[in-house]
């Protein structure tokens, strides 16, 4: 019996999927026959998702738009879906974002605000909606994306770098206290990988985005999703903790090998 097979109708909360690793992973997921819970802030491109992954791969999917920074917003909209989605084997606390890369002085607070709100607090306030349902079902995995900047600080990283290193702790802390009610959680940390990631973070430059990867082949946000997917179908006795993988030519968050 295949992986499909057995894990076929089980539902994922993917958050940020309307673009990059998350859209990835919820295609990832759907076509294994996972229903998919999957968030996001445009509603145009979430809709647009949504209607897709039903189209291609018959699987039942709830789109639910909301940003992850407000705490009532997150708190009210996963309380109230309906029943039958309550039975959330998954959650992907993927919604996370860079902006800028100035130094400390002069890096802007707007930037950190946004940063801090979206990295940190909204997977918070995610997990804790989602919580009492895998609570309840004595079951559950939370996968974590983190990023290489919470293993090694690089310079212009400041905040990024500390609210992934957040991350980290709190992937850890969440393993601990969350034994008790057989709840797995994994921590994956990425490095460089081509995704809308390095425009965003550049405001849009797309000059500066394009040298990011320059001289080098970087992830791309299918080997993420394949790696959250494997981690998401272990036996039920298994669990990754912490995985950090970069592409070829990057050992970690400062060291590259470009052509």
């Amino acid at each position: 019996m295949d992986a499909s097979t057995i894990y076929m109708n089980r539902i994922v909360l993917i958050t940020g999927a309307t673009s990059g690793f998350g859209k990835a992973m919820a295609e990832k997921f759907a076509a294994n026959k996972w229903n998919c819970i999957v968030t996001g802030r445009r509603k145009e491109r979430l809709l647009a998702l949504a209607n897709e992954l039903t189209d291609k791969y018959g699987i039942a999917v709830l789109p639910l738009v909301f940003d992850v920074q407000k705490r009532d917003e997150v708190t009210a909209t996963i309380g109230s879906i309906p029943h039958e989605w309550k039975n959330i084997d998954v959650l992907i606390n993927n919604a996370g974002l860079a902006l800028g890369r100035d130094s400390f002085e002069n890096a802007s607070l707007d930037d950190w605000d946004t940063m801090i709100q979206t990295n940190v607090n909204g997977l918070l306030y995610v997990s804790k909606a989602v919580l009492p349902f895998m609570i309840e079902n004595k079951k559950g995995h939370i996968i974590n994306m983190g990023s290489v900047a919470a293993k090694e600080m690089y310079q212009f990283g400041n905040v990024y770098c500390g609210s992934k290193a957040a991350v980290d702790a709190i992937s850890h802390t969440m393993r601990i206290d969350l034994l008790q009610h057989k709840i797995k959680v994994t921590a994956i940390h990425p490095g460089a990988a081509e995704t809308e990631f390095a425009m965003v973070r550049f405001h849009g430059n797309e000059e500066k985005a394009k040298q990011t990867y320059t001289g080098l082949t970087p992830l791309h946000a299918h080997d993420v999703a394949d790696i959250a997917y494997y981690c998401a179908t272990l036996p039920p006795n298994v669990c990754i903790n912490d995985l950090v993988v970069t592409c070829t030519a990057q050992a970690d968050a400062v060291y590259f090998h470009r052509e």
